[in-house]
């Protein structure tokens, strides 16, 4: 087999992808080859038993209105169109600039494009996953009730990917035309952030504007809707003819879908090397460009640090998809609190709940990047200071953050209910402070870059971070309704501080 073929170039990304997800299921413990296969077994039976239970109770397509059929299932396929485009948005940018392999690939003999199209069509395959984990349960279902056509469905999944793929191309090759290499990686993440959420958020205000709630079904299942669009037999609803089985709209859709993820590779192929190579030295060069003369602030050590934090989080491009679209998911309650401003005290119960969750869950990640997530440990270490002091001045940078990112939300609910205001106040530092302290509890020293994979360090901190927040988030809103059963999610937090604390690692 040539070194220089498509099918080497493939087989080369498919055991980086092998390489890079038996490391992180398995984390150099091949024993837990058993607990993977039991879990992923565990998790097809039990979606497939909710598609089953979910088909044959509520879904009865012969005595339903097509077109609102179609108009449902167009919603769902729009808003895995947008994650699917905001997934591929990032591994499009990252195949450029994680560049481990590129430097003998580009100056070997081989043709540049074809890695980087074997790269992008893995980009397709691998968006296709998330949706694929959610829908395949629900096209198997209709399989074996309806016939084995509608197992076309994963075609037209398929075709929704190579879209999604073929955006994130034209979108990373006019960013990086524009505003040139070392801005792209960042507004890369800020477009994929408000992409992946925006089609879900603008269904949710549209909802809250028109129907006074927030579930998307109320826009999707409307009359009026219904009765504004194209009659069933428009083109329109070749995607959704597609996704329900449909013959002949999945292979018309399909080639529209296929079609344009090669038009956009070939369009650009050739310049994806010179886009590469214009990533080398990026680092270096912002921080050059962007050092400024500045006097030195003198201080204490523990200032100084906590400021060191606080900058490194600002300037973090990889860190802006993770939280902005926690806090772009704000939006909504926020929406609905200025919607209903003085007039519907329900308004003011959905937001407390909402930003206390968010605000554990985004401590727990900022707590992972300033804990474990050091650059520099080593020269932490040497600093004269004690630990006490270098580990208090990180969770108070944390802290900071996330007061600074939540408190609008709050000073705009003190407004409206300022007892509300302060219930959301005390227990989002409850929230954040919980988080924080099970990643102090858990740490372990990794690169910022893993930042995505930080869940697979310890399942039960992951968890145990997770239904403490929730757990805030209930006392929070019980608190808010001035019922006393507050004290039970309270206690059921604090329980599972104290069991995280004593199954902690002893050098923790």
């Amino acid at each position: 087999m040539s070194s220089a073929s498509f099918a080497w170039f493939a087989r080369h990304e498919i055991g980086l992808f092998w390489r890079d997800w038996t490391a992180l299921v398995l984390r150099g413990k091949p024993h837990r080859r058993i607990f993977v296969g039991l879990a992923i077994a565990g998790f097809i039976i039990g979606m497939h038993v909710v598609a089953w239970f979910t088909v044959t109770d509520t879904v009865d397509l012969a005595a339903t209105d097509p077109r609102a059929v179609f108009i449902f299932v167009s919603g769902c396929a729009l808003v895995s169109l947008s994650l699917m485009v905001s997934q591929s948005l990032e591994m499009v940018t990252r195949a450029f600039y994680a560049r481990a392999d590129l430097d003998l690939i580009l100056t070997s003999p081989a043709p540049s494009a074809r890695i980087f199209i074997v790269r992008f069509c893995a980009v397709a395959l691998m968006s296709v996953v998330m949706s694929a984990a959610l829908a395949a349960p629900f096209f198997n279902v209709m399989a074996f009730l309806e016939g084995p056509v509608w197992l076309l469905s994963y075609f037209a999944l398929l075709s929704m990917s190579a879209i999604a793929t073929a955006i994130a191309i034209v979108v990373a090759v006019a960013l990086f035309a524009t505003v040139g290499p070392r801005r792209t990686r960042v507004i890369a993440q800020i477009i994929a952030a408000v992409i992946g959420a925006g089609f879900a958020i603008a269904m949710q205000l549209v909802a809250i504007v028109y129907f006074g709630n927030v579930s998307r079904l109320s826009v999707l299942t409307s009359p009026e809707l219904t009765g504004s669009l194209p009659p069933v037999a428009s083109p329109l609803w070749i995607p959704a003819r597609a996704l329900l089985g449909d013959i002949s709209a999945v292979l018309a859709f399909c080639i529209a879908g296929f079609g344009i993820l090669a038009l956009s590779i070939a369009a650009f192929s050739s310049r994806f090397a010179t886009l590469a190579l214009s990533t080398v030295g990026v680092s270096e060069q912002s921080a050059a460009n962007s050092a400024r003369p500045a006097r030195f602030r003198a201080g204490t050590v523990r200032r100084t640090l906590r400021r060191k934090e606080l900058v490194l989080l600002a300037r973090d491009p990889w860190l802006l998809s993770q939280t902005l679209m926690q806090m772009l998911y704000l939006l909504v309650p926020a929406f609905l609190l200025w919607r209903n401003y003085g007039t519907d005290i329900g308004a003011v119960i959905v937001v407390v709940p909402v930003v206390v969750m968010a605000s554990g869950q985004l401590a727990g990640g900022l707590a992972w990047l300033t804990l474990c997530g050091e650059d520099a440990p080593d020269l932490v270490q040497s600093a004269p200071m004690s630990p006490h002091i270098a580990l208090q001045a990180k969770i108070e940078a944390v802290l900071i953050a996330v007061g600074l990112a939540v408190s609008p939300i709050v000073a705009f609910l003190g407004l409206v209910d300022l007892r509300a205001a302060a219930i959301t106040a005390g227990c989002m530092v409850l929230s954040a402070s919980a988080a924080t302290a099970m990643q102090v509890w858990f740490r372990a020293q990794a690169r910022r870059s893993h930042f995505r994979h930080r869940h697979a360090s310890s399942k039960i901190a992951t968890l145990a971070e997770a239904f403490s927040s929730i757990c805030w988030a209930g006392t929070a809103a019980f608190l808010a309704l001035g019922n006393w059963l507050a004290a039970i999610p309270a206690a059921m937090a604090i329980l599972v501080l104290v069991f995280v604390w004593m199954i902690r690692p002893r050098e923790a």
